[in-house]
């Protein structure tokens, strides 16, 4: 739900990296080490980052435990393959900081309320909270491998080589694809429930109505 603009460009922008990445030069940097995990035969993983914009205030709930939209969004990017961390925001930086580095200040500007910073990455208590949400999922390396590590033949119970087989040197680009595939749905059954509706039209008009003028 995203809203027309600059969050439509970068989207446009993301699609034509190989990598996903808007910034040209660290983009190809990262071509440049997946090209050396080929050449030694090795992988590579990596961390992918989704961004939504437009979302309104009090998707999720505070009050359920299995309603929570962190746990609920947490749980469906942790369903991906490889997948083995997730963050909402800047939560792993956070946990190394006091409290009053981390929390975003609330400030008045001309009648409107507005937050600096987004370290809590658009979900506080289990909702939206207005900002943009902003979500990181870290994916190991494939373990699939052309340069086998040591395993173990369970048959003869004596230690092996695993078995060479083709891989993927780097799924990240992939990963990111598929990261924003399953954050959708979640978004969507947040929207459905907090604001219901037999049909677009009537989905859409309580959503603008409701949303941003109460």
């Amino acid at each position: 739900m995203g809203r027309k603009g600059g969050a439509e460009e970068i989207s446009d922008a993301t699609d034509k990296s190989e990598v996903r990445c808007l910034d040209e030069d660290i983009a190809a940097k990262m071509v440049q080490q997946i090209k050396r995990a080929k050449k030694l035969g090795d992988t590579l993983g990596g961390v992918v980052e989704v961004f939504v914009t437009g979302l309104p205030i009090g998707l999720g709930s505070y009050v359920e435990f299995d309603r929570k939209l962190d746990g609920q969004l947490a749980q469906a990017l942790m369903s991906i393959h490889a997948i083995k961390g997730v963050e909402i925001g800047e939560g792993f930086r956070n946990a190394t900081l006091f409290g009053s580095e981390v929390h975003d200040e609330m400030l008045l500007k001309k009648g409107r309320i507005v937050r600096p910073t987004n370290r809590a990455g658009g979900l506080e208590g289990g909702v939206t909270n207005g900002q943009p949400l902003w979500l990181r999922a870290a994916m190991k390396p494939i373990s699939t491998l052309m340069k086998p590590l040591r395993s173990i033949d369970l048959s003869e119970m004596k230690m092996v080589e695993a078995r060479r087989e083709r891989s993927d040197f780097c799924a990240v680009p992939a990963a990111a694809v598929v990261a924003e595939s399953v954050v959708a749905p979640v978004l969507a059954n947040a929207v459905l429930e907090k604001f219901g509706g037999d049909s677009m039209n009537e989905l859409k008009g309580r959503y603008t109505r409701e949303a941003f003028f109460g």
